[in-house]
């Protein structure tokens, strides 16, 4: 049965042409509609696979309302317009289009722009499915495998982090009542491992006895449905909610989303999740909320009203841990940021969909290709990797699909490309941006038809090939003013990834650090132990522009230049001296003894991700007892719920 496609267009001339071109295509036009009323009358009568909208219409609404409404009905669209300026482009990615077609337009330009939509549409119905299943099926053998109750909830925590990201994860059994014993939070530490936070240590974080603590607790109004909070929202939201106030303000949290389990005894388990950061939730972790509830109706039936065992754990559990078993080998770091990248990649990883790396140079994105590959399906296949920016536009069409012998002037043998190697892969395309307009036709051609042609070459070969690409352009801007092609990009922008810059991660710097140490000096032969504290200043204040890249080379020379076994002051290049000026400018105040031991704890605070005690907090990076370093920090008024706390 062919597809039905609604046509929103105010020019009767191009509506009629763009049904002429489905029609030929074999999609089935189900209705014509120049307004947003009138389509949605058309969406409820005909239901639509596809809708092709002009941003345009008649009437006081655009077409990007009506997008907005098709996409919360789930109904696929792509856009029909003659804009493509940078303020259009932001607000229609807003969203979520499965494609954007410019008039004037030729009839292939709207067919690929339907096959992108199909396979677009495609993959995140089967991501979704994907999705689902997955926690589904984890979540159920987390319930019926004997453990003590503890172990459970971080496990479950475990599970659905990477398709519902947390920093922290807080679960109230039964609290529209008396609020009991029972609630538990787990903060998140590092990609696979969680600290967990009851009563006592909330006690102690607040600085509050078990009566203030449930004082805070009782003023707290429950949801009765599933919702999200964004940056403003949630600043609304907690200065009505004194206990999530206590929340965000003790671990710096920015966006929040609440989660209702309805037990069949009448009671409620709330779900509580957390974010530093402030855009971290959406309507698509609704749907999985609501998909998942039976489930997690199950979980909290199974979890919190059986028997305690009273069995006490570790302060901080690995569960399996993940990160044992090295699937993040070489990405070193634990800051939120980079966590939220590891969570992209296992969540993308197992299906097919293309991957589009965003960031600036030096951020790792290649790794981050690597990781994927080798964590897909098509792990033991090949993963060839190519950066279109290191060759000459004329090598470049060679390169890709390779040539016959005698195609053209120095062309001695046959020439197998990097497409027909990768078959049954993936294929890593660096700095896709560069990539000339004349080829970028024909790359689309290649990742649309899935089959190449030699240069010189009279066959067609097939090729199974999935695409990671990355840029550290604006690739928007770059469709917007003309360098890339619009298609191209929404056909690789299937799953886009952000790699953040490490000015904005610094709480990874002394890992790095200290990682860039022991190979540099195994290489040089050397036994440098550590930096100084003054060199660490210098390169926690420095914004590297070259991020890791750099990182890694500043390493490099100063390993090289140390006359001991410490370094003491970094040497920056010459031209980027700005942010490696002394610590104490002329005039600049000194800080006392006191001051420089605040700042001291602060800084392994901070590195730490928070975490004061266990393996890899505070007090073991500063060879302090716990209960010392709880007593400096109480003599050096360091609480958590002071902003500094945090580093900002």
């Amino acid at each position: 049965m062919p597809k039905k496609i609604l046509i929103v267009e105010d020019e009767f001339i191009i509506a009629d042409l763009l049904k002429s071109i489905v029609e030929k295509a074999g999609y089935e036009v189900c209705g014509f509609a120049d307004n947003v009323d009138e389509a949605l009358k058309l969406v409820a009568l005909h239901s639509p696979e596809f809708v092709l909208i002009d941003i345009y219409l008649k009437g006081k609404a655009s077409g990007i309302e009506l997008a907005i409404l098709l996409g919360n009905m789930n109904v696929p669209f792509l856009y029909i317009s003659a804009n493509s300026n940078q303020t259009i482009l932001e607000r229609a990615k807003k969203t979520n289009p499965y494609g954007f077609v410019v008039k004037p337009f030729r009839e292939y330009d709207v067919l690929v722009a339907l096959d992108i939509a199909n396979y677009r549409f495609r993959h995140s119905q089967k991501k979704e499915l994907h999705q689902v299943a997955l926690l589904q099926k984890s979540i159920a053998n987390i319930i019926n495998t004997p453990s003590e109750w503890l172990q459970k909830i971080v496990r479950i925590g475990q599970s659905l982090q990477t398709f519902l990201p947390f920093d922290l994860m807080t679960l109230v059994p039964n609290s529209s009542k008396k609020i009991d014993c029972s609630e538990q939070s787990i903060l998140r530490i590092a990609f696979d491992e969680y600290q967990i936070i009851g009563d006592k240590e909330m006690q102690q974080i607040a600085g509050l006895n078990l009566s203030g603590l449930e004082l805070l607790k009782n003023k707290e109004k429950p949801e009765v449905m599933a919702t999200w909070y964004e940056a403003a929202e949630f600043k609304e939201l907690i200065s009505r909610m004194p206990y999530r106030q206590f929340m965000a303000s003790g671990f710096a949290m920015e966006s929040h989303l609440a989660l209702p389990v309805f037990l069949r005894n009448g009671e409620v388990l709330y779900l509580y999740f957390y974010s530093r950061r402030p855009d971290t939730y959406n309507e698509d972790h609704l749907i999985l909320c609501n998909r998942l509830q039976a489930v997690l109706t199950e979980f909290g039936e199974k979890i919190f009203m059986e028997e305690r065992s009273g069995t006490e754990l570790s302060a901080s559990l690995n569960p399996e841990s993940q990160a044992s078993r090295n699937f993040f080998e070489g990405i070193i770091g634990k800051s939120h940021l980079l966590l939220n990248v590891f969570d992209n990649v296992m969540q993308v990883a197992p299906v097919d969909s293309s991957v589009l790396i965003l960031g600036e140079s030096g951020t790792g994105k290649e790794k981050i290709a690597d990781r994927i590959h080798h964590l897909s399906l098509r792990k033991s296949h090949p993963f060839i990797k190519i950066n279109c920016a290191a060759l000459p536009a004329s090598l470049i069409d060679s390169e890709l699909f390779g040539h016959e012998r005698g195609a053209f002037t120095g062309a001695y043998e046959r020439k197998i490309g990097k497409f027909e190697q990768a078959h049954l892969g993936t294929i890593f395309l660096d700095e896709i941006g560069e990539i000339p307009l004349e080829l970028q036709v024909k790359l689309l051609r290649v990742l649309q038809e899935k089959e190449i042609e030699r240069i010189g070459g009279r066959v067609t070969i097939k090729t199974d090939v999935r695409i990671i690409a990355a840029t550290n352009r604006n690739l928007e801007k770059e469709v917007a003013e003309g360098r890339f092609r619009l298609d191209l990009y929404y056909r690789l922008n299937v799953f886009p990834i952000l790699m953040p810059p490490l000015r904005d991660r610094r709480e990874d710097i002394p890992e790095l650090t200290s990682y860039f140490l022991q190979i540099f000096n195994k290489k040089t032969g050397k036994h440098i132990v550590s930096v100084s504290e003054k060199s660490m200043n210098q390169m926690m204040r420095y914004t590297w522009p070259g991020n890791i890249r750099e990182l890694e080379n500043v390493m490099e020379r100063n390993v090289l230049m140390a006359k001991s076994n410490i370094i003491d002051g970094i040497v920056f290049p010459e031209n980027l001296l700005e942010s490696s000026a002394p610590a104490v400018e002329p005039g600049q105040d000194i800080v006392t003894m006191i001051e420089n031991e605040r700042n001291h704890i602060l800084m392994a605070l901070k590195s730490c991700n928070g975490k004061i005690w266990g393996s890899g907090g505070a007090a073991e990076l500063l060879n302090l007892p716990p209960t010392t370093l709880n007593s400096k920090m109480k003599k050096l008024g360091i609480k958590k719920d002071k902003p500094d706390f945090w580093g900002t």
